[in-house]
């Protein structure tokens, strides 16, 4: 199946990155639903605001998130207040794991590739072919 494919899954973070960069060239608040067990929280967030999450969670970027947003090595980072507390954090999500961006509820993007398990790509490129696994010390 093609979402499958690593070069889908380069396809779908290219075509996000591309549409980030447009939102954030005209500065124009949008949304985010991304899978949570790839983002991080610097510094992390207390764990009566983390027991709220699911595996997916959307991300609201206007007003100073949107300001401190920006693309760093494949992720989109931003700072951002969670709680009642307005507790501060940066939180960098890897834009592979974005499954969904929105812009006053209209889906701009989606990427069904970003829920699945990431595949490791082989050392070796002889190790692709099974036949060759008995060559090849562990």
């Amino acid at each position: 199946m093609i979402i499958n494919l690593p070069y889908f899954r380069d396809l779908k973070t290219k075509h996000a990155t591309e549409i980030l960069f447009v939102l954030l060239e005209r500065n124009e608040p949008f949304s985010i639903l991304a899978h949570l067990p790839a983002i991080s929280f610097n510094p992390a967030l207390p764990e009566h605001i983390t027991s709220q999450f699911t595996d997916a969670i959307i991300f609201a970027i206007a007003n100073y998130t949107l300001e401190s947003a920006h693309i760093n090595d494949n992720n989109f980072i931003f700072e951002a207040g969670f709680g009642e507390e307005n507790i501060g954090t940066i939180v960098t999500v890897p834009i592979d794991n974005i499954i969904q961006i929105t812009q006053e509820e209209i889906p701009l993007f989606i990427n069904v590739t970003a829920t699945l398990p990431k595949q490791e790509k082989p050392k070796n490129p002889f190790a692709l072919n099974p036949r060759n696994k008995k060559f090849i010390k562990e």
